[in-house]
């Protein structure tokens, strides 16, 4: 299997391309690649079968031999998380990037436990950035997923009507689940997914949330853990929009 590499968005124009500073710094120092050996690099939102060129103490440049098939799905997800204690953010980005979500949002809901000032969620935001870049090179995804600083849901709702459809998992949510979701809406080509915290969403967020568009719906007679619930339903619906076949 061959090595994947993100361009460096820079310079991405010429017949040669320079990785990025961290995978330039990876191939030369971990993975001890050479000139004329062949990796898989990811530039522009496409993938393609590359040839190192040359390599120096600070650049690496690879040249593209053929494009290969996107891995992207054609379902664009946006995952609005409500943000858990502890560092189970940083599993639900990695999870999500793998699953094929296209951006995740981290949301500060109402009962949320973790309080953040601006200089945390900067930093956390950073390092959530960098575990999504790291999922997204393992799995393959050709375009790196996006991961915003923590928001409020007044802040937030502007980018769930963006999305053709927006949903929400809740528990207070019967008889109509994912399955019976995807049925009556065949052809949604961006969704939205609001996953509550721990305490779950209150019932002034369902009100804004479905003013704002969203469909709530059941995930089943078990009550999912958050940094379970948005995978499920991540799953589940690429499944059902025909995306892992």
């Amino acid at each position: 299997m061959l090595h994947h590499f993100y361009a460096d968005p820079l310079q991405e124009d010429g017949r040669e391309i320079l990785l990025t500073p961290e995978d330039a710094r990876h191939a030369r120092t971990v993975l001890r690649l050479q000139a004329g050996d062949a990796v898989e690099l990811f530039s522009g939102g496409n993938r393609y079968l590359a040839r190192i060129s040359r390599m120096d103490q600070k650049e690496v440049a690879v040249i593209r031999e053929e494009q290969l098939p996107s891995t992207e799905p054609g379902l664009s997800v946006t995952l609005f998380q409500g943000l858990p204690k502890g560092d189970k953010m940083d599993w639900v980005v990695q999870k999500a990037v793998e699953a094929g979500v296209n951006r995740i949002v981290p949301l500060m809901m109402n009962r949320c436990i973790v309080q953040t000032d601006a200089k945390s969620r900067k930093a956390k935001t950073e390092r959530w950035q960098r575990i999504a870049r790291e999922a997204g090179k393992q799995c393959g995804r050709c375009r790196m997923p996006q991961v915003l600083e923590p928001v409020k849901m007044a802040e937030a709702l502007p980018l769930m009507r963006e999305a053709e459809a927006l949903i929400v998992p809740w528990e207070d949510a019967v008889s109509y689940g994912p399955l019976s979701y995807a049925a009556e809406h065949p052809s949604v080509g961006s969704l939205g997914i609001v996953i509550g915290p721990e305490g779950g969403i209150e019932e002034e967020e369902i009100r804004l949330l479905k003013e704002a568009g969203a469909v709530t719906l059941t995930l089943g007679k078990r009550i999912l853990r958050t940094e379970t619930a948005g995978l499920v339903t991540v799953s589940a619906l690429m499944a059902l929009y025909g995306e892992m076949e």
